[in-house]
C-alpha cells in the first residue's frame, strides 16, 4: 500500500496546539512567547508517518474531502497537544542502582571522592557487565515505556558502562533489539569513554587503542550507533584523549557530541565547536570564550540542571548561551548515580526556577532544540506539515502548566511516526533484577 492510499488519521478538538512554529523559523534562537505558534480549538491530520495538515478545527473536513481515502478519528477534547517531547541527554541502560552513593553525598562526600572509593561510574560498569543482553533489553523496555509515558516520542541512549569491547557491543545491541520493538525513535550514542576500566587505570593509552582501533571501527560498520561521546573532565579523559577519539569516530562516519565543562573547564566546549560536534553538554563550568565558541559553530548547548539539583551544584549559565545567541536544549541526564529521572517536564521546572529561563525557551529545549542538538530538527521538533507525526498529549488547562504542577505526569497519550499510543501502555514502574 502506498503512503497516498494508506488511511488518514484526523486528531480533532484539540484544545491548545504548540505547534514550535516560530521556534522552527527561527532554528532555535532566542524563543519568544509568539514564536510558539498556539492554536486553539485545533486539528491535525496526519497520514502514515508524516504531518498533512495543521490548523483550525473546523476547517480539517474540508482538507479531508479533497483526500480519496478513508480516515479515523481521534478525539483530543481538552487535550494540550504538544509536538512529541525529545530528550537528548540520557544513560537509560545501566543494571544495579546506586542508592547508597546517594546517602554519602547527602553525608557531604564529592563524587570525585566516591569514584575513588570503588564508586560512581565503575560501580554501574560492574553491574552492567553482568546483565546478559537479554536482561538488558528487559530493563531498556521498562523505562523506554516510563519515559513514553512522560510524553517522549525520541530518546538519545548512551552505552558507558559496559567499558569493555564486548560489553559496549552488548549495550548497544540492546539498544538497536529495543528500537525494533519498541514504539519511541531511540538514538543510540557510543559513549566507551566514559571512564577508564578499572584494568585500564595504567594503560590509558592501550585504552585509548582500543576504542579508536577496534570498537569504533567495528560499531560503526555494524551501525550499532548514530554519535561517538566522550567525557572530558579532571579525573576522566583530557582534552587530547577526547580530540583523538572523536577523530576516529569522524573517520569512520560517526557523529559526535561531547560530556564537557562538568565540573571543570578543560578546553571540551571549544573542542565541540571547533569539530562541528551537534552538541556540548552540561557546560556548568563553561567559559566566556567556550560561549562564543558554541555560538560561532552553531553547536547546540544541551544542559542537563537536573543533574546539578541532584548533586548539589551550580546550574549552568543558560541566561548567558541564549542571550550570546546559542540553541540551549534540555535533557534529563538520567542515570543511576548523578541524576535518578526520567521526568522531562519536571526538567522544564527545574530550569525556569533556577536557571531563569523563560517558558518559550524551556518548551523550545524539549522539542526543536532537543531535536537539533541530535541532528533531526527537520524530521521532528515541531508540528509542521512534511514533519514526523510524533505529538505528545497532556490533559491539563494550558501549555503554560506542564512546568507549574511539577513533578506529576500529566501525558495521556502520544503519537510516535503516526501510531497512537495510550499512556496506560507506558506508564510502568520500574522493577529490576539484583546485579
Amino acid at each position: 500500500m502506498s503512503l497516498f492510499e494508506q488511511p488518514a488519521i484526523l486528531v480533532t478538538h484539540i484544545k491548545e496546539l504548540v505547534t514550535l512554529k516560530g521556534i522552527a523559523a527561527k532554528d532555535g534562537l532566542h524563543p519568544k512567547d509568539h514564536d510558539l505558534g498556539i492554536i486553539h480549538d485545533a486539528a491535525i491530520v496526519i497520514k502514515g508517518r508524516k504531518i498533512a495538515w495543521v490548523g483550525k478545527n473546523r476547517d480539517a473536513r474540508k482538507f479531508l474531502r479533497a483526500l480519496p481515502v478513508p480516515y479515523k478519528t481521534l478525539d483530543a477534547r481538552d487535550m494540550i497537544v504538544f509536538p512529541g517531547l525529545v530528550d537528548p541527554h540520557t544513560h537509560t541502560l545501566f543494571a544495579g542502582y546506586r542508592f547508597e552513593e546517594f546517602g554519602w553525598r547527602c553525608e557531604g562526600r564529592s563524587y570525585l571522592d566516591i569514584a575513588k572509593k570503588g564508586g560512581g561510574i565503575l560501580n554501574s560498569v560492574a553491574a552492567t557487565q553482568k546483565a546478559t543482553q537479554e536482561e538488558l533489553i528487559a530493563i531498556g523496555r521498562m523505562r523506554i515505556q516510563k519515559a513514553r509515558s512522560f510524553g517522549i516520542t525520541t530518546l538519545e541512549i548512551k552505552s558507558g558502562y559496559g567499558l569493555s569491547y564486548q560489553d559496549e557491543l552488548k549495550s548497544l545491541k540492546a539498544i538497536q533489539a529495543l528500537q525494533e520493538t519498541e514504539k519511541i525513535d531511540l538514538i543510540p550514542t557510543f559513549l566507551g569513554a566514559h571512564a577508564f576500566p578499572a584494568a585500564y587505570k595504567n594503560k590509558k593509552a592501550a585504552y585509548l587503542s582500543l576504542l579508536c582501533q577496534k570498537m569504533i571501527p567495528e560499531i560503526s560498520e555494524k551501525k550499532l550507533a548514530v554519535f561517538c561521546d566522550v567525557f572530558i573532565d579532571e579525573g576522566f579523559f583530557n582534552l587530547a584523549q577526547t580530540k583523538k577519539i572523536l577523530t576516529a569516530a569522524r573517520q569512520h562516519g560517526l557523529k559526535i557530541r561531547i560530556h564537557a565543562d562538568e565540573f571543570k573547564a578543560l578546553g571540551g566546549t571549544e573542542l565541540a565547536a571547533s569539530m562541528g560536534a551537534h552538541s556540548a553538554d552540561h557546560l556548568i563550568a563553561v567559559t566566556p570564550k567556550g560561549m562564543a565558541a558554541l555560538a560561532r559553530a552553531n553547536t547546540v548547548a544541551t544542559l542537563l540542571p537536573g543533574t546539578s539539583f541532584f548533586l548539589g551544584k551550580a546550574f549552568a549559565p543558560a541566561r548567558k548561551l541564549i542571550e550570546r545567541g546559542v540553541s540551549v536544549a534540555l535533557g534529563t541526564d538520567f542515570n543511576p548515580g548523578s541524576c535518578m529521572t526520567q521526568n522531562l517536564p519536571l526538567i522544564t521546572t527545574i530550569a525556569v526556577t533556577q536557571m531563569k529561563m523563560t517558558l518559550p525557551e524551556a518548551l523550545a529545549a524539549i522539542t526543536y532544540n532537543a531535536a537539533k542538538s541530535l541532528g533531526l530538527q527537520h524530521r521532528i521538533g515541531s508540528v509542521e506539515v512534511g514533519k514526523d507525526a510524533d505529538l505528545a498529549f497532556f490533559e491539563m488547562p494550558s501549555y503554560k502548566y506542564l512546568p507549574y504542577h511539577f513533578g506529576d505526569n500529566f501525558c495521556r497519550r502520544v503519537i510516535v511516526k503516526g501510531q497512537p499510543v495510550s499512556r496506560a501502555a507506558g506508564h510502568v514502574s520500574e522493577k529490576q533484577s539484583k546485579k
